[in-house]
Formats: structure tokens, C-alpha cells, sequence
């Protein structure tokens, strides 16, 4: 009962930060009278996708422990790559996934390496964020925390829909940035 609240509540976040993230751009970007017919219409294409899509199935309940550890290995590479050596964020999030793809090489028939180069992609995917938002190495490790809880508890949902690993981070980094402005504002 309470693995099945905690599916329901994720796959409500999600959809409110996806919804607020999407009414934000249309309300920058497109100023005009019909603004909110197309915030309106998207709201629902998005409502009628979670409804209608197989966004959860029963096998692989909770992802390992110590699956989740690398993903602030990956974030903090892609970071350092990204600010530090100023080699932009595709750049920096293709050189770690590029790399982590290649994991899995050092032993064939481990089920455990096999899993890590999504779990280094969805770090490189907090890497990726501007100075702007996470402006200090602990800001990038809180992220990386929140994207871990995110990915044990949503291992069994979203399967099969693209943008999963994105979609964590970004809700990991929005999560942050919230918290962030709370404990920290000037």
C-alpha cells in the first residue's frame, strides 16, 4: 500500500513539474490571446498520456542501492567538464555517456555493470545545468541525492517512454533549486 502511494505521488510531481515547466516556455515565449488555449491543450495531451501509456509495470519494483551511488559520479564529471573546461553540455554529457557506455565491457555477464551507464547518463543530465542554477559543487551532490530517491522509487514506472533519465534529473534539479531558494535566499 505504501509502495503504491509512493508510485502515485512521483507520478504526480512529475506531472505538475512538467506542467509548469511547459506553461512557463508558452507563457514566455508565445504572448498572445491564445496562450492559454495551447497551455490548456497540452495540459491535457500530457494528462491523457499519463493516463493512457503503460507507465508502470510490476517487475524490477526497486533499483539496487548501489546502482544509484554513480550518479554523482556522473553529474560531478560532467560538471567539471562543462565549467571547468568550458567544453559546453551536450559536449560534456556525450563524453560521459560515451564513456559509461563502455562499463559494462569490463565484465560481460555482470548484471550490475550493465545497468550503470543509465545510471552515469542521468548524472551527466544534472552536469549539464548552468552556473546560474547550480552554482556549487553541493548543489550538483543534493541533485544527485534527490535523482537517486527518484530513480529507486520510479524503477518501475515510466517504462518504455523515453526521456525518463532526463525527466528525473530535471525534477531532481527543480527540487533543489527549490529547496536551494528556501534555505539559502539573500
Amino acid at each position: 500500500m505504501a509502495r503504491k502511494k509512493v508510485r502515485t505521488f512521483i507520478i504526480l510531481l512529475t506531472l505538475v513539474i512538467q506542467l509548469l515547466f511547459l506553461s512557463a516556455i508558452f507563457i514566455e515565449k508565445l504572448q498572445s490571446n491564445y496562450t492559454p488555449i495551447v497551455i490548456i491543450f497540452l495540459c491535457l495531451l500530457i494528462l491523457v498520456s499519463y493516463i493512457k501509456a503503460p507507465i508502470h509495470h510490476r517487475t524490477n519494483l526497486y533499483e539496487h542501492i548501489l546502482i544509484v551511488i554513480w550518479i554523482p559520479a556522473g553529474a560531478l564529471t560532467c560538471y567539471f567538464l562543462n565549467h571547468s573546461y568550458h567544453l559546453g553540455p551536450v559536449i560534456s554529457a556525450g563524453i560521459v555517456g560515451t564513456t559509461a557506455s563502455f562499463i559494462p565491457v569490463i565484465n560481460k555477464k555482470s548484471t550490475y555493470l550493465k545497468q550503470l551507464p543509465a545510471t552515469f547518463y542521468c548524472g551527466a543530465f544534472i552536469g549539464m545545468t548552468s552556473l546560474t542554477i547550480a552554482s556549487t559543487v553541493y548543489f550538483v551532490l543534493a541533485a544527485s541525492f534527490f535523482a537517486g530517491v527518484l530513480l529507486l522509487v520510479s524503477k518501475s514506472l515510466f517504462n518504455g517512454l523515453g526521456g525518463k533519465l532526463g525527466t528525473v534529473a530535471f525534477t531532481a534539479v527543480t527540487i533543489t533549486s527549490f529547496l536551494f531558494f528556501l534555505l539559502f535566499k539573500k
